[in-house]
């Protein structure tokens, strides 16, 4: 079957145009669109992702080698540079961090996986932050340290998708635990978090709105235990401790006067010991250790995101342009995890974006070729006959 439209054409059409031209509406970001509207700006910032584009020259010619295929792509024309960097200083990037949720709620059902490690009813959250490096003397806005700039990503990762939920960005210096007061707090559910989050206002914050934490405490912190409950005897030979305990520090106490538990075990892989505290008093030992392991998928997560994607360098100095790249690379990991939970072929995600990378412009069926990448094309049969030569 012959597919007359590009890879990348296929993997637009995914998209939802009548939800982004309600935000375009709503945020009336094509008022000085100058004949490159919020659509063309979002396919030619989703093609600097895909193609990993290093400059606005890059995505201007990439898009005009595409010349036919331009209207597929719902573009009238490849825009030129300046009108990339133009509409990258001065366009809304709230335009495209909205449709990233919008996108969230359609594209990340498909990216869901099944869960098969926890058995718990609770929906899991994995919190962090990484911090994206910039040049100072050109990113004057993205303060940090002294001579160095950067921008810091604070995510709250949905386990089952592993797809950020929520992201807030902060200039370099914003704490950890400050960075996530803005963090929608979901009834029910579990945040887990490394030591950076032992915040007790935060933490009783999560607890009076009904989430559940598992936190890695730090050492300094002072307590009297309360009550010391049975370790697994058999199974779980690694719990060292777990204990219902009360904060005796004059200041934590008063940011936290409820009571905690507190789980501690060793981990033999790493050789060294692991502390938990957590407000959730049912669930098994091993699951909460389980869950505060699991926070290891957001380690991945921003692996994948700063190795697959463009976003260690920037084709924009300004602020706008630096978060409407981010989001466009948010997008972009959204649409590639949808595609991946779909094949049938087992994708690492470094190797299907590789694969597309490759593909861009070459058109044949996406979903065939998702399923069955190395399938080769018969040759048409060769039906006229040539006489000998020689």
């Amino acid at each position: 079957m012959m597919i007359n439209i590009t890879l990348f054409s296929q993997i637009i059409s995914k998209l939802d145009t009548s939800k982004f031209k309600k935000l375009v509406k709503s945020h009336q970001s094509d008022k000085h669109q100058k004949g490159f509207d919020s659509w063309s700006h979002l396919v030619s910032m989703l093609f600097c992702q895909f193609a990993k584009s290093q400059s606005v020259r890059d995505i201007s010619n990439g898009l005009r080698s595409a010349t036919g295929n331009l209207n597929h792509l719902g573009m009238l024309k490849a825009p030129s540079k300046s009108t990339v960097s133009y509409q990258n200083k001065n366009r809304s990037w709230e335009l495209f961090r909205d449709y990233y949720y919008v996108l969230l709620e359609s594209l990340g059902q498909q990216a869901q996986m099944k869960r098969t490690k926890f058995k718990i009813k609770s929906k899991i959250f994995l919190l962090d932050a990484t911090t994206i490096s910039l040049c100072l003397s050109l990113f004057d806005w993205a303060k940090y340290k002294t001579k160095k700039g950067a921008v810091k990503m604070h995510t709250l990762l949905d386990y089952d998708g592993h797809l950020p939920a929520y992201v807030n960005i902060t200039d370099g210096k914003t704490a950890d635990n400050k960075g996530a007061y803005d963090v929608p707090l979901l009834k029910g559910s579990v945040i887990v978090a490394d030591r950076f989050y032992n915040d007790f206002a935060l933490l009783n914050v999560w607890d009076s709105n009904g989430v559940y934490f598992v936190v890695r405490h730090k050492d300094n912190i002072k307590f009297k235990t309360i009550k010391e409950l049975e370790l697994p005897e058999n199974k779980h030979q690694h719990f060292l401790k777990d204990e219902i305990i009360e904060l005796t520090g004059a200041k934590t106490k008063g940011k936290y006067p409820k009571r905690l538990r507190r789980v501690a075990l060793w981990d033999e892989e790493n050789q060294q010991t692991i502390e938990v505290i957590t407000n959730q008093t049912s669930w098994t030992a091993n699951t909460i250790t389980e869950l505060y392991k699991a926070r290891w998928e957001v380690e991945i997560f921003f692996r994948d995101i700063k190795q697959q994607l463009h976003i260690k360098s920037f084709i924009g100095t300004s602020q706008n342009a630096v978060m409407i790249q981010i989001w466009t690379a948010l997008i972009t990991i959204l649409i590639l995890k949808a595609l991946k939970t779909q094949a049938k072929h087992p994708w690492y995600l470094s190797n299907l974006v590789a694969f597309i990378r490759l593909n861009l412009f070459v058109k044949v069926d996406l979903y065939q070729w998702l399923d069955n990448p190395f399938a080769k094309e018969q040759p048409p049969p060769n039906k006229c006959i040539q006489g000998v030569l020689f």
